[in-house]
Parts: C-alpha cells; structure tokens; sequence
C-alpha cells in the first residue's frame, strides 16, 4: 500500500489541541445524553 502522509504532517498533528469551546460543547452534551436500555432496544434522548 502506498504512503498517504508525508512524516511532516504527522510530525505536526501531535501538536493539536481542541479549542476551549469544543471541548464546553462536548461536555455539555455529554451530560444531557440519556441512554435508556429496554430489552434488547436501546433509546438515545437527548435532555435540553
């Protein structure tokens, strides 16, 4: 198989970080994710 990246762009993508908001928005979501399980079905219901 052929080589898709070059080792820069790997190089660089060990330096990222997610924006202070991206992580707010994930968190918030998380906390009103609500997974209900009913026999073999299960239910996602988000709580806003």
């Amino acid at each position: 198989m052929a080589k898709l990246y070059s080792e820069n762009s790997i190089k660089n993508l060990k330096n990222i970080e997610p924006k202070e908001e991206t992580v707010n928005f994930l968190l918030s979501y998380s906390k009103a994710l609500s997974v209900i399980n009913c026999n073999k079905l299960k239910f996602e219901v988000l709580l806003n």
